[in-house]
């Protein structure tokens, strides 16, 4: 994904995952049903970048976290949706863990 942004790809693929289209997705976000698909296409294609209150929406609509769609592995992808279904709880449990491992400072 070199120095492009991820999310393009990452709406891309977590759209067709769920087997929702470009205009049935925009729809459920609250557009217009005659320019929905027009405007997903142009997020998908990365002409157009959706603001956080929409990306936000987006990632519900989805079942994703908003991170999900700026990680640039799909690795990272991977986790972070894993991540996100835990309770804090157990995010906090696998952070100590981590933490356990990687004997560095966060950043």
């Amino acid at each position: 994904m070199a120095d492009s942004s991820p999310l393009p790809q990452r709406l891309l693929e977590a759209r067709t995952l769920k087997g929702i289209s470009q205009k049935g997705l925009g729809i459920q976000l609250g557009m217009e049903p005659g320019s929905a698909s027009g405007r997903m296409n142009h997020y998908e294609k990365g002409r157009h970048t959706p603001d956080y209150p929409t990306l936000k929406r987006i990632a519900a609509e989805l079942d994703v976290p908003v991170a999900y769609f700026f990680c640039e592995s799909h690795v990272m992808a991977e986790l972070v949706c894993h991540i996100a279904k835990l309770s804090e709880k157990d995010q906090k449990a696998l952070l100590s863990q981590i933490k356990d491992v990687k004997e560095e400072p966060f950043l």
